[in-house]
């Protein structure tokens, strides 16, 4: 990781969970982090703990499903950090109702946050990262549900989501490889983890991964030499058997 220190980090979804600890990790290995969220008491609290760490966080309140929030927080970036060099893309919504019940708002904010959001973030990054010649990484947090139809009543919606982010992750790889681009695209994809988000779908008991183990993989991505890309990860805690 010490290539990385002193380089520039966006995280989405940055006030808690996986986000939360991956912010905590990529400061401590000495990286200029934004950190982008609607819960701007949540970011300053992360500001405090992390200010005498190597790195440094900039806490940004940012909607996800608005364009022009996620343009500001890129012009905030070029204006006072010049560039982009790591994104990941974390940040989701989810609702658990059945497809048939589910209300349309509900429908509307996973796709515009688990989709339209990263999809922006991706595209306002690739445009930061193609004006600089440095080794450059986008890691979109994927889920194992992405790669199946997910068995559990009301879920049905936010796999369709991650299903999408697995299509637009391969997809955006290969774009950047056609032009032998030197972007990284990763899509890391965690099986159960214990957050506020996996509470509302799984008891207690179920083996979880916590959000630093999910981290440390992240970390993991990062430290591959140049030239090597890590395109699809999935992780999962032992016994983790739901499907």
């Amino acid at each position: 990781m010490e290539r990385w220190e002193g380089k520039v980090a966006l995280v989405t979804g940055a006030s808690a969970g996986i986000g939360a600890q991956i912010v905590k990790d990529l400061v401590k290995y000495g990286m200029k982090v934004v950190g982008v969220a609607r819960r701007l008491e949540k970011l300053k609290e992360l500001e405090k703990e992390l200010k005498d760490c190597k790195g440094l966080l900039k806490g940004i309140k940012c909607d996800i499903t608005s364009e022009n929030e996620i343009k500001n927080v890129f012009a905030w970036i070029e204006q006072n950090w010049g560039e982009v060099n790591v994104l990941v893309n974390n940040a989701a919504a989810l609702t658990l109702q059945p497809l048939a019940e589910c209300d349309t708002q509900a429908i509307k904010a996973m796709f515009d946050t688990n989709v339209i959001g990263l999809s922006i973030f991706a595209r306002e990054c690739i445009n930061s990262m193609k004006s600089h010649s440095n080794e450059c990484h986008i890691i979109n947090i994927n889920s194992y549900v992405g790669h199946l139809i997910f068995g559990v009543r009301g879920m049905a919606p936010y796999c369709a989501t991650k299903n999408a982010v697995t299509v637009l992750t391969e997809s955006l790889r290969r774009e950047l490889g056609v032009n032998n681009q030197s972007i990284k695209v990763t899509s890391l994809s965690p099986g159960l983890v214990d957050t506020e988000m996996t509470g509302m779908v799984i008891p207690n008991g179920q083996p979880q991964l916590k959000p630093k183990d999910v981290s440390e993989t992240l970390i993991y991505c990062l430290s591959t030499p140049p030239g090597i890309n890590i395109t699809e990860l999935t992780v999962m805690k032992i016994g983790d058997v739901i499907y």
